[in-house]
């Protein structure tokens, strides 16, 4: 076992493998953390990703070019944001239930919406994706697409607005002290409205990963729970966006590596055991960093103008 991981780890394929996994990760995860950044906590992630992989694939399936793809999706995404902040920020419904419906509704209006756009389909049309650049003539990174240095890209752009920029300093006033933010004169309910909004696209951008990079095609259940492990790293990140693309990596790392130990039978084990590995190792280190995370604390606390 010793000796197939080491050939595992020096395999540039593996690292080309783990970016690759850890893409859809890291620009959900920074979605999230937007959210959560502003005070609300957006669990429709899993349904928005469903819905941007769809329409992003529908548009380029029609004509569209692949970033018009992209764009048709972190629109999608938006839009399902905007109403997510609708029913948790104007209206302060519970942002638990909010999120899930969001879930479900953007989920089964995709699924329906294929079945509707493709009746007598029995395998799913496909594309020509995004292609790997490998013009760059760089290790792991000339096997990406371009949709994976954009979510690399985005870390940092990402971390400087809300670090180093009055809008930065406004969302995490609201999602930390939104009395005192409304008395500097900010609208929390817009602040957290917009955050909300570009989360949504960043995680609508996410899902059309999965359809114009990833593969060529959309399929039910093709997001299979990565919204959910969004959720989980942003809290492994304690809500910064460079731990958050450490988490990501994380997790792809494990994933990865269980693809290839199922390949190789390595200890005779039965499939299922490594495929639960990445998850279990990820918990461990969840359980580890989530006790010393520092959380916003006005998160999941609706706010009425005026209220102290």
């Amino acid at each position: 076992m010793v000796d197939a991981l080491a050939a595992m780890l020096a395999n540039a394929d593996f690292w080309s493998a783990v970016l690759r996994v850890a893409t859809p990760l890291v620009l959900g995860t920074l979605g999230v953390l937007l959210c959560e950044r502003a005070g609300v906590l957006n669990l429709g992630i899993e349904g928005i990703m469903v819905a941007g992989a769809f329409t992003g694939w529908l548009a380029v399936h029609a004509g569209a070019s692949l970033w018009t793809g992209v764009l048709v999706a972190a629109a999608t995404g938006a839009a399902f944001g905007l109403l997510h902040g609708v029913l948790t920020v104007s209206l302060a419904l519970s942002q638990h239930v909010a999120g899930l419906g969001i879930t479900m509704f953007a989920s089964s209006v995709a699924y329906y919406a294929y079945r509707v756009s493709f009746p007598n389909v029995s395998t799913p049309p496909t594309i020509q994706p995004f292609v790997e650049m490998r013009w760059l003539e760089l290790p792991v990174l000339s096997a990406q697409t371009p949709l994976t240095l954009l979510a690399l890209a985005l870390v940092p752009v990402v971390a400087w607005v809300l670090n180093r920029t009055p809008l930065g300093l406004a969302v995490r006033m609201v999602g930390e002290n939104p009395a005192a933010a409304e008395g500097q004169g900010l609208s929390v309910s817009a602040v957290r409205m917009g955050a909300i909004v570009a989360g949504s696209a960043l995680m609508g951008v996410a899902g059309a990963f999965l359809t114009l990079s990833a593969f060529n095609a959309f399929f039910f259940n093709m997001v299979n729970g990565r919204g959910w492990i969004c959720v989980a790293l942003v809290v492994f990140a304690s809500w910064r966006p460079g731990k958050a693309l450490a988490g990501a990596l994380l997790f792809a790392f494990f994933d990865a590596m269980q693809l290839r130990l199922q390949q190789a039978d390595v200890g005779g084990l039965p499939y299922q055991a490594w495929l639960m590995l990445p998850y279990v190792l990820s918990i461990v280190a969840l359980i580890a960093v989530a006790r010393r995370a520092s959380y916003p604390q006005a998160l999941m606390k609706p706010y009425r103008k005026g209220e102290r």
